[in-house]
């Protein structure tokens, strides 16, 4: 019996999962969940930091700003690292960190479609002003373009 048209022998299961970062410790706790899933299904784990983009009463400030969001960045990053050390002697997960700048679900949902995720995988909302005007992990979710994993 032949194979159905569209379907790609030996490619099943995620290629690559997403997985915001952001320091908080639900976006560390999404992160680690991200890379078992990604180790389990042998895929690529893409880990994003959106830098935020601050209203225009800081535009004065705006080469301070950025150069902190980026030292936010490179410690993200450097912890990264850290963690992959860590734990190498156990297993190991293919991974890449990404950045970029602009509002959190907008970065998020435009590294998605570029990388074409197979999964998002993102920390719950710790604000409590996100219970009115919703989080980052509601608007992935009701984007309905991936599966999307919200972790506590």
């Amino acid at each position: 019996m032949a194979a159905p048209s569209g379907f790609e022998l030996g490619t099943d299961g995620p290629k690559v999962i997403l997985a915001g970062l952001d320091g908080s410790d639900s976006s560390w706790r999404a992160t680690a969940y991200a890379a078992g899933l990604a180790r389990r299904q042998g895929s690529l784990l893409a880990v994003a930091y959106i830098q935020p983009v601050l209203a225009a009463a800081t535009a004065l400030a705006g080469a301070v700003v950025e150069e902190t969001t980026q030292e936010i960045a490179d410690e993200l990053l450097a912890a990264l690292r850290e963690a992959e050390h860590r734990v190498r002697g156990v297993w190991r997960v293919d991974w890449q960190f990404l950045t970029v700048r602009g509002d959190p679900y907008t970065g998020l949902a435009k590294l998605a479609d570029e990388l074409r995720a197979d999964a998002v995988v993102v920390g719950a909302s710790e604000q409590a002003g996100h219970k009115v005007i919703g989080s980052v992990a509601v608007r992935l979710v009701k984007a309905g373009r991936w599966p999307v994993t919200v972790v506590p």
